[in-house]
């Protein structure tokens, strides 16, 4: 990622932050509207995991200027989401989710250019969960 890219998925994401609550209950609405079999993986109350969703997202876009700092915490989450059932193909599913999410959220803000930004922060980091849990990255294409 480029530094300008950093800079746009911060400053993207600093903007859903006073919407955090809402941008969650969208996302997994809409991931349970597109990937139906994944909503087992979830509990039926909610209101934890979205706020665990947010939480990391913000650790992780924070964490983008030094993307080293947060690998770490990226690789013990992709081996736990391995026992609940997460597989390779699930990533991509949960990439769009994240981008459709973002456009919803920030409406004209959700520029190509912040779109390019979040895709290529989700694909370096997916990429290195998928490899991490799974050994081949390759599955997130």
């Amino acid at each position: 990622m480029t530094p300008d890219q950093v800079s746009l998925v911060q400053d993207s994401f600093a903007k859903v932050a006073p919407i955090s609550e809402q941008a969650a209950e969208i996302f997994y609405d809409r991931l349970f509207e597109v990937a139906p079999a994944v909503k087992s993986m979830f509990p039926a109350d909610l209101s934890e995991q979205r706020k665990k969703l947010m939480g990391t997202l913000a650790v992780v876009v924070n964490g983008l200027s030094n993307l080293e700092a947060v690998l770490p915490a990226a690789s013990a989450l992709a081996k736990r989401h391995v026992s609940y059932g997460a597989r390779p193909e699930h990533y991509p599913v949960v990439g769009s989710t994240l981008l459709w999410t973002l456009e919803k959220g920030l409406g004209e803000a959700f520029t190509p250019d912040v779109a390019a930004a979040w895709t290529a922060a989700y694909g370096t980091l997916s990429g290195y969960m998928i490899a991490e849990a799974y050994g081949s990255p390759q599955a997130a294409e």
